[in-house]
């Protein structure tokens, strides 16, 4: 889905040099690295507070400890995504509240947004999905009318950028109250093991969410708040800041290679390319194929035997999950969801795809629905 070493060898030079230094500094957790990526990042993403953390799903957690949510609290997330988005809601004991996705863009659902809110809703967690946006001017909009916070799941588009029907331009990650992000070593920012980061122009958010981070000190062995330990390592951190530097480029690569498999694709009876929000730019995480008339599965297998791989995000419901059972109505359906789940196939799509190999994928692809 990803070559990694062919990107890696690419920038190898800065890439060895980076990780060298934090050797030879032997300052392993909280280099000097750290505060530096955290810095750049804050910069690129026009944001004025970066907590960098250990994983994505970590950064979600912070993210809710941060805004003193309470145990019964309900938190609207949709049904279509991966299990991180809800997992920390149920560890902290608040209550998940999944609601469907809309059909083109896959990102939660307005109107099923406005619909969930009850007295006990405090916050929306909306996740962009695939590499472009929810309809974020949407999102904010229903959460000033209800008083709710913003926590955007972003782990799949940085870089990306959103147009404000004023013209105005921000990041994802930055419009709700707070965005987390992730860094596994696939994403379009991706580190050499885990990580993830926070982001936040409030602040008092700001300064507690480092403190969470980093077991609820403000200073050391002063502890303000209960925290938890999730220090993103500084080698990481090193790794990071070279590869913020083409992260531009890595993403223009993305879209590129998923231009082509469009162009491919456009005509093709029972397959669906992906559709553009016109309010957001699109970086491509994943290249994500919807297969008609239930051949998905026929097709992920055919692939599979001509040596390409394909991935399926995701392939069961968030309430259809056994460990969300506690949190949904027995009779709970969200018609899109489950087509997605059905329907959804992606594509190999990475910054060093070669023109031969996304050749043999488009030729096999289209040779099985010629079959």
């Amino acid at each position: 889905m990803v070559d990694l070493k062919i990107q890696y060898l690419h920038i190898k030079e800065e890439i060895d040099s980076a990780i060298q230094e934090v050797i030879d500094q032997a300052a392993f957790i909280n280099g000097p690295q750290v505060k530096k990526f955290g810095q750049e990042l804050a910069e690129y993403l026009g944001t004025k507070h970066v907590i960098p953390c250990a994983n994505g799903t970590d950064s979600l957690q912070i993210a809710m400890m941060a805004l003193d949510l309470q145990p019964g609290d309900e938190v609207i997330v949709p049904s279509f995504t991966y299990v991180a988005t809800a997992e920390v809601i149920a560890l902290l004991h608040l209550k998940p509240v999944m609601v469907d996705v809309e059909p083109a863009y896959f990102g939660i659902d307005i109107d099923q947004v406005e619909k969930a809110i009850t007295p006990r809703t405090k916050a929306i967690v909306p996740v962009h999905l695939y590499g472009q946006s929810a309809d974020m001017e949407a999102i904010m909009a229903i959460a000033a009318k209800y008083n709710l916070f913003v926590i955007e799941d972003a782990a799949q588009a940085i870089g990306a950028d959103y147009t404000f029907s004023d013209g105005r331009k921000q990041k994802l990650g930055t419009i709700g109250h707070i965005g987390s992000t992730s860094f596994f070593p696939s994403k379009n920012l991706g580190c050499y093991g885990d990580g993830g980061a926070l982001y936040t122009n409030d602040d008092t958010l700001g300064k507690k969410m480092h403190m969470i981070a980093n077991h609820g000190q403000s200073v050391k062995y002063q502890h303000d708040v209960i925290g938890c330990n999730s220090r993103l390592d500084t080698i990481q951190a090193a790794i990071l800041s070279v590869k913020l530097k083409n992260l531009d480029k890595y993403c223009a690569a993305r879209q590129s290679v998923a231009a082509l498999y469009d162009k491919a694709f456009v005509d093709v009876n029972g397959l669906v390319i992906p559709k553009r929000f016109a309010k957001s730019s699109h970086v491509f995480h994943q290249y994500t194929l919807q297969i008609k008339d239930g051949k998905r599965d026929e097709l992920k297998k055919y692939l599979d035997s001509k040596g390409i791989p394909s991935m399926i995000y995701y392939p069961i419901a968030l309430y259809d999950q056994q460990a969300f059972k506690p949190f949904a109505d027995p009779n709970m359906k969200h018609p899109v969801a489950e087509q997605l789940c059905s329907e959804v196939l992606s594509l190999p799509i990475h910054t060093e795809m070669r023109g031969d190999h996304q050749a043999y994928i488009i030729d096999t692809v289209l040779h099985f629905f010629k079959a």
